[in-house]
Parts: structure tokens; sequence; C-alpha cells
């Protein structure tokens, strides 16, 4: 039997303390603190649901907007690549503005994070709306547009930046981030797909006499009398879903108190925030890379119903292409959810480079199976490119504040720079592009295009989202990535929160 530890004397020195066992308290205490930490399955969904707005809207523009610039409001070329480049850069310049403005919001009653989501709401659906609106006049079209287009990415920024950086106050376990992430994706993927069906219908119809028969010369073709009112009706359903989508995301999700720092806490001016957020290897890297995977993801989705409509004998197949791109994408994205955390995030970006033979092999036979098949694997590709970076960031995030010790708001920071820089270079990317169809010889309602401009846009569809991905995917395998925290760590943030 062991002696009992000799008494210390006044001259002996002390021992360090031990910590204490972990009695039953303690532990009764972490297990309900972790139930606390789990989201339900109301809640995720909420959350998924609130996104759903922006996500409908995102893929109409993506899909519809230059054809209805182009075709409908008849613009030229050059007007429409100054369109999408001055909303996209817009959109991007309203990111740390965003980020500026929420860093310095004070926490109110339903958060700090949740008014910004309610407040944009209704503005958004407005500058949606008359988006698609034909005014009466000619000559001022291209500034019309230029103005709701740019209104409305400011305005998704505002309302985009605060509902995803809520990823971060929903709970401090990452499991649940990432699962919550998850949900998010696969709701907004499934809101989106049905969305965009039903704009796809009605608007189907806008363009059903424009096509072209094998001895027709080149020339104008006739547009659908109706078809401004059916781009109305379309832009109608889509902007409704805003505040219904808002009050459920209102309802069904609780916004927990900022865990870094106390309330009272003055945080870190939002300059100096953005000056280290830059500076931190893992989200430098992690930006850069999406830069060009982000931007390739556009184009080609830009891009794929004017290949389809100008550059094949694909325009029947426009609105069932769309849908596979999107079917394939939601129900990849639980797959894709399981893969990362079975293999990691950096093996799972490797799923981004499937889209590559598939965009070539498109461009060179452009035939309806070759189509569908490209078609579903770009939904697959596009799924992981766009739950990857959101599932990375709240470890980036995780991985900063293991090394700073800075006051709150630094999530809104990270969140909003990653999206500025990511629409700055989809700006350019659909801004030149959509140039290059000027230089090409394109011709707005022209019923067969030039072959300067069926070359264009197959490079476009094909080679422009190749060479981006690989560079991407390139910069992104160089070096480590932020792991999700381990159990240690989470239990250092937690202690030092």
């Amino acid at each position: 039997m062991a002696a009992p530890p000799a008494p210390a004397t006044e001259g002996s020195p002390q021992p360090e303390p031990h910590a204490p066992e972990p009695g039953p308290g303690s532990v009764r205490r972490e297990r309900e603190d972790s139930r606390a930490s789990r989201l339900s399955f109301c809640t995720k969904v909420c959350y998924g649901i609130g996104g759903v707005p922006n996500q409908i809207a995102s893929s109409a523009t993506a899909f519809y907007l230059q054809l209805f610039l182009l075709d409908i409001a008849q613009i030229p070329a050059a007007q429409v690549s100054l369109v999408l480049f001055g909303g996209k850069v817009s959109g991007a310049a309203a990111d740390p503005v965003a980020g500026f403005f929420i860093n310095r919001s004070q926490r109110t009653g339903s958060g700090r994070l949740m008014p910004w989501v309610l407040g944009c709401t209704p503005f958004i659906a407005l500058a949606y709306f008359f988006l698609w609106f034909l005014p009466p006049f000619t000559s001022l079209r291209g500034l019309w547009y230029t103005t709701f287009y740019c209104l409305f990415q400011g305005l998704a920024t505002f309302f985009q930046v605060p509902y995803t950086a809520l990823t971060m106050l929903l709970t401090p376990c990452p499991r649940e981030r990432d699962s919550a992430t998850a949900y998010r994706m696969t709701v907004e993927m499934a809101g989106t797909l049905v969305g965009a069906t039903v704009h796809g219908l009605i608007v189907s119809g806008a363009h059903k006499h424009h096509r072209c028969e094998a001895t027709v010369t080149p020339g104008p073709v006739t547009i659908y009398p109706n078809a401004a009112r059916l781009y109305y009706i379309a832009a109608a359903v889509v902007a409704v879903t805003y505040p219904v989508c808002s009050s459920l995301l209102c309802l069904g999700v609780k916004e927990r108190p900022d865990p870094s720092t106390p309330a009272s806490g003055p945080g870190l001016s939002f300059l100096a925030g953005l000056g280290l957020t830059t500076r931190h290897p893992p989200y430098l890297k992690m930006v850069i890379s999406f830069l060009f995977i982000s931007a390739a993801v556009q184009v080609e989705q830009s891009y794929l119903v004017l290949f389809c409509t100008h550059a094949s004998q694909l325009h029947e197949h426009v609105q069932g292409l769309v849908l596979t791109v999107l079917v394939s994408a939601v129900l990849s994205t639980p797959l894709w959810e399981w893969v990362l955390h079975r293999f990691g995030k950096k093996t799972s970006a490797f799923g981004i480079s499937a889209m590559v033979p598939f965009a070539i092999l498109l461009a060179a036979v452009p035939t309806a199976p070759v189509a569908y098949v490209v078609a579903f694997v770009s939904g697959v590709s596009t799924a992981v490119s766009l739950l990857l970076p959101w599932s990375m960031l709240p470890d980036v995030v995780d991985d900063f504040q293991l090394q700073h010790h800075h006051g709150p708001g630094l999530e809104t920071i990270f969140y909003s720079s990653y999206v500025f820089f990511t629409k700055l270079s989809g700006a350019c990317a659909l801004g030149i592009s959509t140039l290059s169809l000027e230089f090409s010889g394109y011709k707005a309602r022209a019923c067969k295009q030039a072959e300067e401009v069926v070359v264009t846009l197959k490079v476009l569809i094909g080679a422009v989202p190749t060479c981006m991905i690989l560079a991407g995917l390139c910069i992104l395998m160089v070096g480590s990535t932020p792991k999700t925290p381990s159990q240690d760590a989470s239990s250092r943030l937690s202690l030092r929160r």
C-alpha cells in the first residue's frame, strides 16, 4: 500500500496542481452541451429553405438572362457584356461593404445577422422583377438592365453574406455545421430545381419559334409576341419566393449569440480584420483556387443555353438539359457530403475535374445523347464545387481563431471577402467572354449565326472552363488545407469562448 504524500513544508517547492478528474457533474454537463449543440431536422431544413430564393434567382439569371437580353430585349452583345460585368462587379463591391456594416451592427432581439436577411427581402424581390421587365423605350434599355442588375446583385449580397455567415452561429459543433451546410445545399438545389423547372416551362414559349430550317438563309426570326409577358410571369413567381422562404427561415432558425467574445467586446475593425484574413495562408489558397473554379462553373452555365441554341441542333433540348444539370446536382449532394466525411475535403475536390473531359466532348460532338451525359456529369461536378468551399470556410475560420484572439464578427469578414473575390472573377470571366461574342459577329435574333460565333461558343463551353478548373485544382492541391477541428481543438475553442 502506497504511503501518503508528505505534507509540503514552507520552504519546499510546491508541485503543480493537476487538473481534477472530471466528476459525474462535469460529464453530465458535457453531455448536455453536446445535446444542445445538435441541430434538429426542422432547423436544418428551415435554414436551407432560407437560401432557396437566391439560388432560384441565380440559376434563372445564369441560364436565361443572357438569352433574354440578346433576343427579347434586343440589346447588342457589347451592351450585354457591360450589363453582366457591371452587375457582377456591383455584387462583388457590395460584399466588403456588407461585411463592414454587419461587422459593426449590434445584436437585436432576433440576432445580429437575421435582421439583415429580413430587411433585404422585399427590395430584392422588386429588383428581381424589374430585371426581367421590358421597358417601352429602346434607346436606354442597356442602362435600365444595368441599373436593376446592379441593384439585384448588391441586395442579394446583403442577403447572402449574413445568411451564409449564420452557419457559424447555429452551433459550435463543426460536424453539425457541416451537416447544416449539406442540408442547405440540398434544399437550395431542390428549390432551384423546382424554380428553374417552373421558370423554364413558363418562358419556353417565348423561344418556340426561334429555330432554323436547313434551307433558310441567315436572317432575323420572329419572336413569339407575348414573350415579354411570359418573362414577367416567371419573374413574379420567383420574386414571391423571397418573402415566403425568409419567413420560414425566421420561424425555424434561432441565431445563437456570438461565442467568440463577450457581447460587450469592441471587436476588430473591418479593415484590420480584412487585412488579417487575407494574410491567412489557408484562406488565401482556398480563395484563389475557387476563383478559377467558380468562374468556370458560371461560364459553363451561362453559355449552355446559347450553345444549344446557336452552335448545335439542340434548341429543343434546352429545358431538358437544364433540368438534368439541376437534378444530378440535387441527387449527388448527399453523396458528396458522405465523401467529404469519409475521404476528406481535399480528396473530394477531384470530383470537380469530372466536368473537364465531358465539356470538351460536348464541344467536339454536340449531339443529344452526348449533351445529356455532359449535363449529368456537369451537375455532379457543380454540386461538389458549390458544397466544398462552404464546407471548408468554417474550418478556415476555426483555424484562424485558434491562432488569433480577436473580437466578434470575423465570420462575416471571411464570408463577405470570399464572395467578393469569387464574384469579381465571375464578372471578369462573363464580361470578357460575352464581349468575345460581339467581336465574333453575334447577331441578335438571327436565325443562323456566323461560323466564327459557333467556334467562339465551342471554345467558351469547352476550353475556357477546362483551363480554369485545372488551374484552380492545382492551386488547391498545393500544401495542406485546414481539417475539421479535432475534439481537443474544439475543446480549446470552447474553453477560450
